[in-house]
């Protein structure tokens, strides 16, 4: 019974995300339209104002009239771009799911150049921008300049363990790199729904609570795409764990110890930390229980493989609220800035970069094991040949 409800449940997953990418892509292309020709429409803004405001919508844009037109041409690049991407990442993902291999890797060579070109347009913005002039402040830029980054390094991964014919890995980079991408829709729907939850605040205080978030949920969609289409209960090669049950044990008591920490500064810090500390703890929360849940039972059913990436990534995950205090500091003395914005900068870009590195992780992991295979496979060879050699000897 499980397996056709699982079967179901990625169905209707795919079927969500197809329909949100496809949604997005004319709203991504027109967003700039309005800035190169006043009047001009823009399917975002108009939705976006039925939704909440037209208030709400005006008094955040009027803020960003020239920031945007300073860097209008890149501005433009990147956004129809990214629109294109959104068209071509379900194109990617149903031609993967269906084995049209030809199709794959022709819209894979596009999509990679289209993903390098658009986050050229986005890295032209963010250096012709400061910190402090981006959209509700410089936390947001640099959790920018993190998306980018990571958009850029993925796919460039992704690439090299296509052409190292690693199909799995390939997979995995590429559905993370996605998942980066998905940021930019992710983020509009919170600025209409967050709302419904917050009303009265603006959107740049509606922007500040979301990237919480948005970096660990779309990194954990990433995850959860890529554990429903590797069936593999095991992997030769791979034997016992890199993370035993006393590493992953030292893991959680240290992200219990810096979420305390996270705590008690957001609840010092009024009704807009509390509301910030909700928008990143929740989401964390469930994150981390869904996935102690998920190894637990592979555990229990012998999907080793599945076991191992589950517990890395959870080591990530745990990790990322320590590695988010350790960069207040750095950030505090790299963009001058004051201990709030610094730690939420840390807070947000943190469960995102970990990801990252957890699925850095996993692919060394299935490449050791590959190596470890390839040695066994040699020795058991030689150990073959040895006793004909002795036959002959005289």
């Amino acid at each position: 019974m499980n397996r056709p409800r699982g079967i179901a449940r990625g169905r209707a997953a795919m079927i969500a995300v197809v329909v949100v990418c496809v949604g997005y892509a004319p709203v991504a292309m027109t967003e700039l339209w309005p800035y190169a020709h006043p009047g001009a429409p823009a399917i975002g803004q108009s939705l976006l104002g039925h939704m909440v405001s037209p208030h709400y919508v005006a008094t955040a844009l009027a803020t960003r009239i020239a920031p945007y037109r300073h860097s209008l041409a890149a501005m433009i690049v990147h956004s129809v771009l990214g629109g294109l991407l959104m068209l071509l990442g379900p194109i990617q993902l149903l031609s993967a799911v269906r084995r049209r291999i030809r199709l794959h890797r022709a819209m894979g060579v596009l999509f990679a150049v289209t993903v390098y070109v658009s986050m050229a347009g986005a890295a032209v913005y963010l250096l012709r921008t400061a910190p402090r002039d981006a959209f509700s402040g410089a936390a947001f830029w640099i959790v920018l300049a993190t998306i980018l980054v990571g958009t850029v390094m993925s796919v460039t991964f992704g690439i090299g363990a296509a052409v190292g014919r690693l199909p799995e890995l390939h997979q995995r980079w590429m559905l993370l790199c996605y998942g980066f991408l998905m940021t930019a829709p992710l983020l509009r729907f919170e600025w209409g729904a967050l709302p419904v939850l917050f009303p009265g605040l603006s959107m740049a205080e509606i922007n500040r609570i979301a990237v919480m978030h948005l970096g660990s949920v779309v990194a954990f969609g990433a995850l959860l795409a890529s554990r429903a289409l590797d069936k593999r209960a095991t992997v030769p090669g791979v034997t016992g764990s890199w993370v035993p049950m006393p590493v992953l044990a030292v893991a959680q008591l240290a992200a219990a110890g810096a979420l305390v920490w996270i705590t008690t500064a957001y609840l010092g810090w009024g009704a807009q930390g509390h509301r910030l500390l909700a928008g990143y703890l929740v989401p964390w929360v469930a994150t981390y229980a869904v996935m102690l849940w998920r190894q637990r039972r592979a555990g229990r059913e012998g999907r080793t493989w599945a076991r191992e990436e589950w517990r890395l990534h959870l080591v990530a995950l745990c990790l990322a609220p320590v590695f988010s205090l350790a960069t207040v500091l750095p950030l505090e003395r790299a963009f001058g800035l004051d201990r709030e914005t610094a730690m939420s900068a840390g807070v947000a870009i943190g469960c995102g970069m970990l990801a990252f590195w957890a699925t850095a992780a996993v692919s060394v992991r299935a490449l050791v094991a590959r190596e470890v295979l390839k040695l066994q496979q040699k020795s058991e060879a030689e150990g073959d040949r040895m006793p004909a050699a002795a036959v002959q000897a005289p």
